[in-house]
């Protein structure tokens, strides 16, 4: 009897370490834990202004950076809304090839894929809770993705070829 007690909690403990959220260093979900401004480590981050040069003016983003692979592994995960003007800025340390998915993402959002030298060269609407492939990926290397509430590039007249000064 004390043996089988021994191989469940053995069991349970194992189980417990294969769970969570876990990226690919090509695959991320887009999501983070409040709409407090909380990462997943719980560290509440400072909003900075992002600004786009667009045909039309500029356009003022304020954005949360998630540049740790936890916090881009959490992202915009499990928020029920993020405010106007508001962003996610998913940074990384060199160009890559970026794949986006909205596994336990309820806000309907767009994304823009932005490369080293700030140019955006995508933007893709993506529907709440699609965690099913294809992925919204970026045509070419980049290394930043900003996501934000859908329509707002649209609504903003932010297009690809536009400009992003960068808060950092």
């Amino acid at each position: 009897m004390k043996t089988w007690r021994i191989d469940l909690v053995v069991i349970a403990v194992i189980l417990a370490g294969c769970g969570g959220t876990q990226a690919s260093s090509d695959t991320h979900s887009q999501n983070t834990p409040q709409a407090s401004g909380a990462n997943a480590a719980g560290k509440t981050s400072a909003l900075r202004t992002l600004v786009i040069d667009t045909s039309g003016g500029k356009v003022e983003v304020k954005v949360e950076i998630a540049d740790t692979p936890s916090e881009q592994a959490q992202g915009l995960m499990y928020r029920t809304a993020l405010g106007e003007d508001r962003g996610m800025l998913f940074v990384y340390p060199a160009e890559r090839e970026l794949t986006f998915w909205m596994k336990n993402t309820f806000i309907p959002l767009s994304i823009a894929y932005i490369d080293s030298e700030g140019r955006i060269v995508d933007i893709l609407d993506m529907k709440p809770l699609d965690d099913k492939p294809p992925h919204y990926s970026s045509s070419e290397p980049v290394q930043y993705a900003l996501e934000v509430n859908q329509g707002f590039f649209d609504k903003k007249g932010v297009k690809v070829g536009d400009k992003a000064e960068l808060p950092f």
